[in-house]
């Protein structure tokens, strides 16, 4: 699809000569490619679970407590799973 973007000529240039990148769509193609596939990382990285740390021994969590939280920790786990295999 046609595009038309006011990006600066020496910004497209330097990528275009960094990247060896022969056309500046070539250039845009791969930078938008690895935006992508950072940002997809970064989501992934974000979904690291936490280790189960100690709470405060003076109070105890009620059944249904309990159950919410491990009801929405799994799933988290299951969340991340999927976007590791999706990307």
């Amino acid at each position: 699809m046609p595009t038309n973007l006011a990006i600066d000529d020496r910004l497209i240039e330097e990528a275009r000569q960094v990247g060896h990148h022969g056309t500046k769509k070539e250039a845009v193609t791969a930078a938008l490619d690895e935006y992508i596939r950072r940002r997809k990382q970064r989501q992934i990285s974000n979904c690291s679970i936490p280790s189960n740390t100690a709470k405060s021994t003076t109070t105890r969590p009620t059944a249904t407590a309990t159950r919410s939280r491990t009801i929405g920790e799994t799933a988290r786990r299951y969340l991340c799973l999927v976007a590791r295999a999706s990307s």
